[in-house]
């Protein structure tokens, strides 16, 4: 699958402004870069740790997954995202190994990733993410 390392660890919250404190302020790391993608009704915030990124999820929409998500399990981690060099691969040879995938198609991401979710019920419970970079 060629997956170089943990891209970033999705978090949900309610809010933004409410839950980059605790990262700023106590964790001492510094939020560089807040973008919404309406496609997927959320807004993100974005912190560096090394290689691996923390990636903060706000819904901006009641049907957005991430307010389902907290709505059924409240706040907290969302899903493990994994750099790869081949996206379109790693898709094809995860789904060729059985594992249900919920994006068949790549798509556009945050920060211009390009993305994949795999199906929870496929991987252990954790929901899983492909990202390849530009």
């Amino acid at each position: 699958m060629d997956i170089t390392h943990i891209e970033h660890l999705g978090i949900a919250v309610k809010s933004l402004e409410e839950a980059i404190p605790y990262y700023e302020k106590v964790l001492g790391l510094t939020c560089y870069n807040i973008e919404e993608v309406a496609d997927q009704r959320v807004r993100t915030a974005f912190f560096k740790v090394g290689d691996t990124k923390i990636e903060l999820l706000e819904p901006t929409s009641e049907e957005s997954t991430i307010a389902k998500f907290i709505e059924n399990r409240g706040e907290g981690v969302h899903h493990v995202a994994f750099a790869t060099k081949n996206i379109e691969g790693a898709l094809a040879e995860a789904e060729q190994k059985g594992v249900r995938l919920i994006d068949k198609t790549p798509r556009a991401g945050a920060e211009g990733l390009t993305i994949a979710f795999l199906h929870p019920k496929s991987t252990g419970g954790v929901l899983t993410e492909f990202c390849e970079g530009k």
